[in-house]
């Protein structure tokens, strides 16, 4: 196969009329031309931090989308389905992956569970790392969310960032906020990325002690505005990733679209491609091509240097997409899960007052991963605390999926239902079932929608119902993706009818589980302070 282009030389920072000779899965030639086609040819795009689950596809399924966007590869951490199924969810991650043309660079999840305040269903202490990390197909040790663990020399904590050193495995971060000392000491522990900076200080910080930071943008977090600066300071240690991608954000727009905005904001061009394709590749060791003699064919054209519309992606030699249309073909694949509670009663979710007037409530944001802590007073009604849909103060709950046992119960801000309740198994990290509501029958009936599924998201306004089956670990689907992407942008348009104003109402839901993103969460076990890394009460 002969390509000719533009030929986008990162290495070299030049673009030059170039042709290129493929032979089966490799370039045997890349030879400088008088003349060229128009198209540019460039290093295929890396997602440098991705949660493939959090797509809902499978990643057969998440490869045939991505690839029309020009995205070639993943650095993707397997621990959604790991905190359900164990290594067995590892391994139906890799299996997967391993039979469309798309390059998958799995980790090994550092923290399953996340943490001992919630219900998962899976354990993988040090001895289950160490033994991951030996494999060949597993390149990296997954970002470190137990940072307290890190700064106070938690023994199974420093045993699994060894075992990865030992390995000359890299080993992925996860620290919001943390800055000075303690960002220090954290980073002294072998941790060399993260991907969670919410401010410009405080990327620029962690960057000037080593650490490379990736630029999130996802359909949950949003974070280019405030560190797509550090590209300019700091070329070599930037990537961009998504971290969480809904399909139907997924259909519209990958990497592409963070390379775009970048050079439509002034930076420059080879470093934003730096961010994108070179350094991702570098960090984590990756087995994909660059566009020199001798790589794997995996390169994209493009029509332009500002769009960034691919026009055809190759990957090991093979034309995958082309104007927008993948040639990945569905897979059938097997269904697997862990799931075993029981249907509600309406009674389930009421709260009892306990005399106190006024409750700790999780102020949700819109495009951010953190909460806040704030003091709000109860509207309670022949001794229990209700929802107040006046002053957007809804009830919300977390349901243990893996056992009976009574649903844990607080209070949430910045919903906005007016109506009905919205659900979701998938509920980071451990995926127990998480609800926003206005009343205890409305929980309750979405709640039950999923546990009839077995996973999956729901909403209701008590009298129409809408669900979105994930019958993979309860948190993915084996449909088609398109099928996937159209069914939730209706059960998304559902939710939002009910009064909800915020962008994405399922994903922000699906973080409010997560304990070790500060500053209020809820686990099944209880409201939990990720800023005292301690229970606390609803009721103060």
């Amino acid at each position: 196969m002969k390509v000719t282009g533009q030929l986008v030389d990162i290495h070299n920072r030049e673009i030059f009329p170039a042709q290129i000779i493929v032979e089966g899965e490799k370039i045997i030639s890349i030879t400088r031309v008088e003349t060229a086609n128009s198209e540019f040819i460039l290093p295929g795009f890396i997602d440098a931090h991705i949660h493939i689950e959090s797509s809902m596809l499978i990643p057969s399924e998440f490869a045939r989308l991505a690839v029309i966007h020009g995205t070639i590869a993943t650095v993707s951490d397997p621990h959604e389905i790991a905190n359900v199924m164990g290594v067995e969810g590892v391994e139906y991650m890799i299996d997967n992956g391993n039979k469309v043309p798309f390059w998958f660079n799995f980790g090994v999840p550092s923290c399953v569970p996340a943490t001992d305040f919630e219900t998962a269903g899976a354990k993988l202490d040090s001895t289950a790392v160490e033994k991951l990390l030996q494999r060949d197909d597993l390149k990296y040790l997954t970002e470190m969310m137990n940072w307290p663990g890190v700064l106070f020399d938690d023994l199974e904590v420093k045993r699994k960032i060894g075992a990865a050193q030992k390995h000359n495995k890299p080993v992925d971060g996860h620290a919001p906020g943390l800055t000075g000392e303690e960002a220090m000491k954290y980073i002294s522990s072998g941790i060399s990325t993260d991907h969670e900076c919410i401010t410009y200080e405080e990327g620029k910080f962690k960057a000037e002690h080593g650490m490379k930071i990736l630029i999130r943008e996802g359909s949950a977090a949003k974070n280019f505005a405030a560190l797509i600066p550090l590209i300019k300071e700091f070329p070599e240690l930037i990537m961009f990733c998504s971290d969480d991608k809904h399909p139907n954000d997924l259909v519209v727009s990958h990497i592409n679209e963070l390379v775009s905005n970048a050079i439509k904001n002034g930076y420059d061009f080879f470093d934003v491609l730096r961010a994108s394709c070179l350094n991702a590749h570098t960090h984590y060791n990756l087995n994909h091509g660059l566009l020199r003699e001798g790589d794997s064919a995996d390169f994209i054209l493009v029509n332009d240097l500002k769009d960034f519309k691919v026009k055809q992606t190759f990957i090991r030699g093979k034309l995958v997409a082309q104007n927008g249309k993948s040639f990945i073909e569905s897979i059938p694949e097997k269904i697997m899960n862990n799931f075993n509670c029981t249907e509600k009663q309406p009674d389930d979710f009421k709260l009892k007052s306990n005399g106190q007037m006024n409750i700790r409530v999780i102020e949700a944001l819109d495009g951010q991963l953190i909460t806040n802590e704030i003091i709000e007073h109860a509207k309670i009604i022949n001794g229990f605390i209700l929802s107040d849909v006046e002053h957007d103060i809804l009830k919300f709950t977390v349901v243990n999926r893996y056992n009976v046992a009574p649903p844990s119960i607080a209070f949430i801000k910045n919903f906005g239902l007016k109506q009905g309740a919205i659900a979701s198994c998938i509920g980071h990290d451990s995926h127990n079932i998480i609800c926003v509501g206005v009343d205890d029958e409305s929980i309750c009936r979405a709640v039950n929608l999923i546990i009839k599924e077995k996973g999956g998201l729901s909403a209701t306004d008590n009298m129409n119902d809408k669900v979105l089956p994930l019958p993979v670990a309860g948190i993915m689907s084996n449909a088609d993706a398109y099928y996937v992407a159209k069914n939730y942008s209706s059960i998304d348009a559902f939710a939002k009818k009910l009064g909800t104003t915020l962008n994405a109402p399922f994903m922000t839901l699906s973080f409010m589980a997560l304990l070790v993103i500060p500053d209020l969460k809820l686990s099944d076990k209880g409201l939990f302070s990720g800023k005292k890394f301690e229970f606390v009460s609803v009721g103060c």
